[in-house]
């Protein structure tokens, strides 16, 4: 099962602000003036580090568990869907391709559909991600 909420940790700077930084992804750093600030750059900020390791074909670690004093962020939800296609597809050992014959479609709706700046129908994530062998489920939760 992938879970796509990501612990955080805020550092105050020196300026009365916060550096955020995620443990699980060391690339992924950015900065607010306040705390919701900083934990709205960080949900932009994880959806690019989610959405770069896509494209750059790299690992996407499943999130650690959170320490006190760190926040979770969710991966927006078409990125995570986007993310969970793809991980399925490393899982299988399967190019785009060979996914576009087995949905019978081009090659670019493939590509589309692990595209994070694409907008992808949930219908057709859902149906490509159950001709992988995977299911979506959703958990809503008090924030």
């Amino acid at each position: 099962m992938n879970k796509f909420v990501y612990p955080v940790l805020l550092t105050e700077d020196e300026d009365g602000g916060f550096v955020v930084t995620f443990p699980d992804l060391p690339e992924a750093i950015t900065q607010g003036d306040t705390i919701e600030q900083a934990l709205n750059e960080a949900a932009d900020c994880l959806e690019e580090a989610i959405a770069l390791r896509i494209d750059d074909q790299l690992d996407i670690p499943q999130p650690s568990l959170s320490n006190t004093g760190e926040y979770l962020v969710p991966v927006p939800i078409q990125t995570a869907l986007k993310a969970a296609l793809y991980l399925a597809m490393r899982e299988h050992k399967m190019t785009q391709v060979q996914l576009a014959s087995i949905l019978n479609i081009g090659e670019q709706e493939v590509k589309n559909m692990l595209d994070p700046h694409y907008d992808t129908k949930l219908s057709i994530i859902e149906k490509t991600l159950t001709a992988l062998g995977k299911r979506i489920e959703l958990q809503i939760t008090a924030s």
